[in-house]
């Protein structure tokens, strides 16, 4: 009798199921990818040869006032991986560079300090400047102009300010914006309530474009992109995760080019052939992915 295996939360639920009933297992192709290289290894040979920009240590250089976006609580990104490497890299081409690191929350709840230390570890979190953002706090928001489907574009004054703006992320198949990562570090992640609402309307969630794997003619896509470039968004650091949260790919470089790079990669590996089936179960991928109900929806989006 087969065993079956299910993420959740930080563990996982078992299932024993009689093996005429099993119409089979669907499992993408990066289940079994192996990386050649280490996590660390990946990041800083992606960041040595970077898409479409010059070296981030390059772009630093007279950059004084410098914001990393990094994700919040609700992502699965190997902070404890990507961003030393990128305070690394800044503090290269300028010892002296002002760092900000700017959790995009987008409209979640405030990330807490136990769960900053889970994500960038002690040192980052007692040495490093951090501000979480709040998508509500009207005195550190400003609007940047009017989106191409027409709403305001507010984001986070931190960014508007920054000499330099820059941003850490992770690549997966998104059932609205095509994917995640690239552009939507500034939209949704540094937004205004009403920008974001704007913009995850329930018109554009319906548009024949607005699905897995969807990034051309897709209007959601185009707002963060116009988002991204409207805040100087000058570089990105995104890398594809295994089921194990582990990195097997990064990329480096322009918000758009990077970006596109990492979703072809993604595409090779997670496409599967479907199977028909009368029931199908699935989970949001565990932990941190299945936090709340909202999220819950990618579980069921992703058949």
């Amino acid at each position: 009798m087969p065993e079956l295996f299910f993420p959740y939360g930080k563990d996982k639920l078992s299932y024993q199921m009689q093996e005429e009933s099993l119409a089979g297992v669907i499992t993408g192709s990066m289940h079994d990818y192996k990386a050649v290289k280490s996590q660390s290894e990946l990041v800083r040979e992606a960041m040595a040869n970077p898409i479409g920009t010059e070296r981030l240590s390059d772009m630093a250089k007279g950059k004084d006032k410098v914001v990393i976006i990094a994700s919040d609580h609700t992502r699965p990104v190997p902070s404890k991986v990507i961003i030393p490497l990128m305070l690394d890299e800044i503090r290269k081409g300028n010892p002296k560079a002002d760092i900000t690191i700017l959790i995009a929350t987008g409209c979640h709840r405030e990330t807490t300090r136990q769960e900053l230390v889970n994500k960038f570890g002690e040192e980052i979190v007692g040495k490093e400047k951090i501000y979480i953002h709040d998508c509500d706090d009207e005195d550190n928001l400003i609007d940047i102009g009017v989106l191409p489907s027409g709403g305001q574009c507010i984001i986070n004054k931190f960014a508007t300010e920054a000499d330099l703006l820059v941003a850490e992320g992770f690549i997966e198949p998104h059932f609205f914006a095509g994917f995640s990562g690239g552009r939507k570090s500034v939209l949704p992640g540094i937004a205004g309530r009403d920008t974001v609402l704007s913009n995850h309307c329930s018109e554009f969630i319906a548009h024949e474009k607005a699905r897995t794997g969807v990034i051309e003619g897709n209007p959601i896509h185009k707002d963060m992109v116009w988002a991204a470039r409207k805040a100087n968004l000058a570089y990105i650091v995104n890398v594809v995760i295994n089921s194990d949260k582990d990195i097997i790919y990064a990329v480096s470089g322009d918000l758009e080019y990077a970006h596109e790079k990492g979703c072809e990669f993604l595409k090779s590996l997670c496409q599967v052939k479907p199977v028909d089936a009368d029931i199908v179960i699935s989970t949001n991928g565990g932990y941190p992915l299945d936090q709340n109900i909202y999220q819950a929806v990618k579980g069921m989006t992703a058949l």
